[in-house]
């Protein structure tokens, strides 16, 4: 039976490591992060993780904003009211949806979120400044660039945060600077290209929103919200800032994609044990069943926040984990069809191997020794967690920017992408194959774990006290220190 793995600095609730430098800023200058994000869980939890750091590192008071529905999500007892916790307040905006239901075509959703979450932005501004609580400066997450205008409006500085990886962020940089009409004009998915600092790619590696061509699809809107991030970081230009969820011994080239004229500082990993779950969790019993199992033996199956399966989909992962012979923990979320649903609890309610959960506190599972495999769908916080937990990937890659973080797993030696059918389903075969390939007895399976282990090593000491993300964080706390002084320098 496996025990827990043993604790280290990156996967600990405690971030206390970050705070041993408070003392050496001036205790005269009071920070105030306001850090604003959507209500999805996916870009949450890398915000408030950001925001209980920055508490930790720097003293600092910290309002996290987030949408009415997502806030209510957070915290259902306290409805829509202000929540404290230590030096973080959680004080909601409106986006004009706050059902949480999208009522709205993407567009008009889109729109609507930046015309009523600019005024109800601005609003929180006003009322914490008429406190004695004014914000110094304003952290925004992707597709955010009105928060950026808002901030500017009242004359304090704003930070872009960028929750993917630096390599995506070099991508839309070059895209937006000069690549576009190569892409565009290539649409042979195994083309190789090329982009200064960045691995060889082909262009099935690329974010989905490089390579639609339907200027009608979900995704199209989605590029050009991402044009205006980049705009502002343009318009800004030398005084502009981005925090990456990432660190330098990772992705060091691609992080001077802006050169001189942009700082892109990586901070990360950036995640926590304990970090916020917008859905309901049973943790006992999953955690418990995960002791009960060897080391290296469970495939954690996982495919995030919005995936949901295809029936057929469903019953190949099925079949292939069953073909595999080894116990997994599989996620199916309560918002898939009830069809795949049902077909998922009778396939594994005979398989004594398999236990079946709507979710659950992913860092904590991929912290367990019994966890040996991780089959996601490759988006950056799963990535950037199975990179900090050590363990091996199958992608299963879906949309946006999961097909570039699928092949950076293979650049780095963590994992394998597995390959689809004609109706882009990972069929039962080659779903089995890939789990293979990472956990079996081959030498190609032994490297990639060597590797898994090796990028575990570096992301903690990335992060622990003189590591590279340690000391980012730190000069960016006191470049902002610097320029709150002359406001509060009697």
């Amino acid at each position: 039976m496996a025990g827990r793995r043993a604790p280290d600095l990156l996967c600990s609730i405690n971030n206390s490591y970050w705070s041993f430098w408070i003392h050496s800023l001036d205790t005269k200058m009071e920070h105030h992060f306001l850090v604003a994000t959507d209500g999805y869980q996916g870009h949450v939890s890398p915000a408030l993780n950001l925001s209980r750091r920055l508490a930790d590192a720097a003293g600092a008071r910290i309002t996290f904003s987030t949408t009415v529905a997502g806030h209510r999500r957070m915290f259902p007892a306290s409805a829509d009211q202000e929540v404290h916790e230590g030096l973080i307040s959680f004080i909601p905006f409106s986006d004009g949806q706050e059902d949480g239901q999208r009522n709205l075509d993407l567009k008009d959703f889109f729109a609507r979120t930046k015309s009523v979450g600019s005024d109800s932005l601005s609003a929180i501004l006003r009322s914490l400044d008429a406190r004695g609580q004014p914000v110094t400066c304003v952290i925004y997450g992707l597709l955010f660039s009105w928060a950026a205008d808002v901030a500017r409006n009242h004359g304090i500085p704003s930070v872009y945060y960028w929750t993917q990886p630096a390599t995506v962020f070099a991508l839309y940089y070059h895209y937006f600077h000069g690549y576009d009409r190569f892409i565009s004009s290539h649409d042979d998915p195994q083309l190789p290209v090329t982009f200064p600092g960045l691995p060889p790619l082909r262009i099935r590696d690329l974010p989905t929103s490089l390579t639609i061509t339907d200027m009608e699809h979900p995704m199209a809107l989605i590029l050009a919200l991402l044009k205006e991030d980049l705009d502002v970081l343009d318009r800004e230009a030398s005084t502009a800032r981005v925090l990456a969820n990432t660190f330098e011994e990772l992705e060091a080239e691609a992080l001077t994609v802006g050169g001189r004229d942009l700082k892109v500082m990586a901070i990360g990993p950036v995640m926590s044990v304990n970090g916020p779950n917008l859905f309901k969790l049973d943790e006992q019993r999953y955690m418990e069943w995960l002791d009960s199992k060897a080391e290296g033996s469970v495939v954690y199956v996982s495919f995030g926040s919005f995936t949901t399966f295809k029936k057929r989909q469903a019953e190949e992962i099925a079949r292939g984990l069953r073909a595999t012979g080894r116990s997994y923990l599989w996620v199916v979320r309560m918002d898939n069809r009830e069809e795949v649903k049902s077909l998922v609890r009778e396939e594994t309610a005979a398989e004594e191997k398999g236990m079946v959960v709507e979710w659950c506190a992913q860092v904590r599972v991929l912290s367990h020794a019994a966890v040996g495999c991780f089959v996601t769908h490759c988006g950056w916080n799963s990535t950037s967690e199975s990179l900090a937990c050590g363990v091996p990937v199958v992608g299963v890659p879906q949309f946006a920017e999961q097909p570039t973080n699928a092949k950076l797993l293979e650049v780095w030696g963590t994992g394998v992408r597995a390959e689809t059918d004609a109706e882009g389903v990972v069929e039962a075969a080659e779903l089995a194959r890939c789990v293979e390939s990472v956990m079996g007895e081959g030498e190609k399976a032994a490297e990639i774990r060597r590797r898994a282990e090796m990028w575990k090593d570096r992301a903690r000491k990335a992060v622990v006290e003189g590591g590279s993300s340690d000391r980012n964080l730190r000069a960016f706390v006191e470049d902002m220190a610097a320029s709150l002084s002359p406001i509060i320098s009697d």
